[in-house]
């Protein structure tokens, strides 16, 4: 059944996921965490279910959206499940974290993260790894560890500093300081802000326009881009002649600027 945003559940192996809920609607795949009760903290299984659904999302997908069910889009970690662990048990658990959130910022296609309501520790981690971010009105950040006694494990130190800086981000560790949707805003933890209940309908409208693009280019954007920003200048400068060619040498691009010259494309604008 199509629900009212154009939506209808998945197929296949996204059907069976039991703590995401999939749909999809074409080119998009929405995946909304699905433990309201829990206030969508990531456990194991979670975690896992992320990664199992981006190493296989139908073969029409060109764009995904995360949100979360309920309240909240996630309060981070399930403490539940590391309170007795080993140093080595801390180690394996903070790997799968990686290599879930690896298989998303690093996955065949753009992500865009809906947020609402907490988005915290874990939580903000998993959100570091979209390449856009949608905060509805009522977000806060926030990054407890500190007053947990632990640290965070889910690529946090690597991510979230390229967004808003150490400074930042090490005040929001030692103090517990929460940021609320605007001053998220400000210091780089959303790209847009929208009313509280207008965050999915804004995160598919993004979705749907990104999807438009030419699957190669949006492939250069999010794959090359932040590798290049990790290069010497030289070294990048060099990767991106590189990543240009090749996207320039896609049928679909040569089409798209020959459309462009013949005047049957938008030219860039506040209506584009």
């Amino acid at each position: 059944m199509t629900s009212s945003t154009g939506l209808r559940p998945a197929e296949g192996l996204l059907a069976q996921l039991t703590m995401l809920r999939a749909e999809t609607d074409g080119a998009v795949v929405h995946l909304r965490l699905n433990r309201p009760d829990k206030r969508n903290a990531l456990n194991g299984t979670l975690v896992r279910e992320l990664q199992t659904a981006f190493a296989n999302l139908p073969a029409a997908a060109r764009v995904a959206v995360i949100s979360g069910e309920g309240a909240h889009f996630c309060a981070g970690l399930d403490l539940s499940e590391v309170t007795e662990q080993s140093v080595a048990e801390g180690i394996f658990h903070s790997r799968q974290w990686h290599a879930a959130f690896d298989a998303i910022q690093f996955g065949p296609v753009p992500v865009i993260a809906v947020l609402h309501g907490a988005v915290v520790g874990g939580g903000l981690e998993l959100a570091a790894t979209a390449h856009l971010r949608v905060a509805e009105a009522g977000t806060f950040y926030g990054l407890p560890e500190g007053q947990r006694g632990i640290f965070v494990g889910g690529s946090g130190s690597a991510r979230i500093p390229r967004l808003i800086g150490v400074a930042r981000m090490t005040d929001m560790m030692l103090t517990g300081r929460v940021y609320d949707a605007a001053e998220g805003q400000a210091a780089g933890l959303s790209h847009y802000r929208v009313d509280d209940g207008a965050g999915l309908a804004k995160g598919l409208e993004l979705a749907r326009k990104v999807a438009a693009n030419a699957p190669l280019s949006n492939y250069a954007i999010t794959q090359a881009l932040p590798r290049i920003a990790e290069m010497a200048p030289a070294e990048g400068l060099f990767v991106e002649s590189l990543m240009s060619a090749i996207a320039q040498g896609d049928e679909a691009a040569k089409q798209r600027v020959r459309d462009f010259l013949g005047k049957r494309a938008g030219k860039v604008g506040k209506a584009s």
